[in-house]
């Protein structure tokens, strides 16, 4: 079984209410809730470690010190704390901020309007985690009895053929009048294979084409595909390309509220 450190098990993150949705939300993979690494004197060993999967999709960081004390750490081996709280459920809030409320604000809760999916749903280790990993927590493993873990990096295929077929399930399930993609990676692993572009920017790059909607038929069901940026650009979150914020933050003000109203019923 794939494993964080410290021992919890990395679990699919995906949709619970499986009924009918207007909105289809296609992001990359799952996040987890992260914890500061303390050794016994207060030093910081980590700022940031993954160490439990989200306990939701596109999760906003609620619960967030329960599930870190739920942790367990060997004697002797420091304790956990919640991390910054830009590091736990940014991408859920920036989704609902900058994504959902704009899009769905005058059609009730919008989370029960839409069914969140990842081409992978399980969180996956990028290089700046492996690399503390290697450094702070490999070594003391065996020192402490610190578990061991089974935490892959992200693939090359984000999504296979198996992987695919499953997406269109859901969406057939779904049975939006709109798919929304975030960022580049779910066109190209996702949508392409149903004759999107693979890029976002080959939708183009400015104000009069950003966010805009395309027709796209999955798995026979005709919907609409609604080409956004990836939640980073969107919230400002770490790395961003300032032209993508502009544009997301333009669509945001002057295209979102109208794009439900032009879809036929």
């Amino acid at each position: 079984m794939l494993s964080f450190p410290f021992g919890e098990p990395i679990r699919p993150v995906c949709q619970g209410d499986r009924g009918p949705k207007p909105v289809f939300v296609l992001g990359v993979y799952a996040s987890a809730v992260h914890a500061r690494w303390v050794d016994d004197d207060g030093s910081v060993i980590v700022s940031a470690l993954a160490v439990a999967s989200e306990p939701e999709i596109f999760w906003r960081g609620d619960g967030t010190a329960d599930i870190v004390a739920g942790i367990a750490v060997p004697p002797g081996a420091g304790r956990l704390e919640p991390a910054s709280k830009t590091l736990n459920g940014p991408s859920g809030q920036t989704l609902d901020d900058a994504f959902l409320r704009p899009l769905l604000g005058q059609h009730g809760a919008i989370r029960d309007q839409a069914w969140l999916c990842d081409l992978l749903p399980e969180s996956r280790c990028n290089p700046k985690q492996r690399a503390a990993l290697d450094r702070e927590y490999v070594p003391r493993m065996q020192r402490f009895g610190l578990p061991e873990f089974d935490f892959p990096p992200v693939p090359a295929v984000l999504a296979d053929e198996a992987r695919i077929r499953a997406i269109e399930q859901e969406i057939l399930a779904a049975s939006p009048a709109v798919v929304i993609t975030l960022g580049d990676q779910p066109l190209r692993w996702f949508t392409s294979h149903y004759g999107s572009h693979k890029t976002l920017a080959a939708y183009g790059e400015t104000e009069r084409l950003y966010g805009m909607l395309h027709e796209v038929v999955i798995g026979g069901h005709r919907t609409k595909l609604l080409p956004l940026v990836h939640p980073r650009q969107a919230g400002r979150l770490g790395s961003h390309s300032p032209k993508w914020s502009a544009l997301h933050a333009y669509w945001m003000q002057n295209r979102a509220a109208s794009l439900m109203e032009s879809i036929p019923a």
